[in-house]
């Protein structure tokens, strides 16, 4: 018996739509979230931001990986360290300053001490992690809640990076193999 395939038309004004074909990028951003999914569920723990980790911290090359996950967790790192001390001085300690001043003042703590460590790539992450957990924590959390978050991440990033140099991308492994028949010519002349 032959199977039919199902063909996906197009409208006649765009005949040339292509799909993508499905990469090892792909495949291993799946393996990574799936793995951080299974033991996240098998220690009863959320796994959603070690997940986002996972997807920032894989790259189409290694260094890409480290590159975006690493923005990732820094900023993430900085916005929460920031937003402890400012979680406390706007829900908690009883100040004249009115809250909007605090938050401004944490934000530009979290955009400046990001430039600081030249991590523009992580402003954003930082800032939504600041305001997360400013707007949406309880009160009894906002401590706990924010470390998890920074080690979930950090996790999430980590396992990506080994997955990528388990598995490293054709390119990469095109110019490793380039890289050790260059060395090996060298050592045969």
């Amino acid at each position: 018996m032959e199977h039919k395939r199902l063909k996906v038309q197009f409208p006649k004004f765009y005949p040339h739509l292509h799909l993508p074909g499905v990469g090892t990028r792909t495949v291993k951003t799946l393996i990574s979230a799936t793995i951080i999914s299974i033991v996240y569920a098998l220690i009863n723990r959320n796994a959603c931001f070690a997940c986002i980790g996972a997807v920032f911290g894989m790259g189409g090359t290694f260094r890409g990986g480290l590159q975006s996950g690493g923005n990732r967790f820094i900023g993430t790192l900085i916005g929460g360290l920031i937003a402890i001390p400012f979680y406390w001085l706007v829900h908690i300690f009883q100040s004249p300053i009115p809250d909007w001043a605090w938050m401004l003042v944490g934000l530009f703590l979290v955009l400046y001490i990001s430039q600081i460590f030249s991590a523009n790539g992580g402003i954003q992450p930082g800032a939504v992690v600041f305001y997360v957990v400013l707007y949406t924590v309880a009160e009894h959390l906002f401590v706990s809640y924010t470390i998890n978050r920074i080690i979930d991440t950090g996790l999430g990033v980590l396992l990506s990076l080994i997955i990528n140099t388990i598995f490293p991308s054709p390119m990469e492994k095109a110019a490793c193999e380039k890289e050790a028949l260059e060395a090996s010519q060298k050592e045969t002349k």
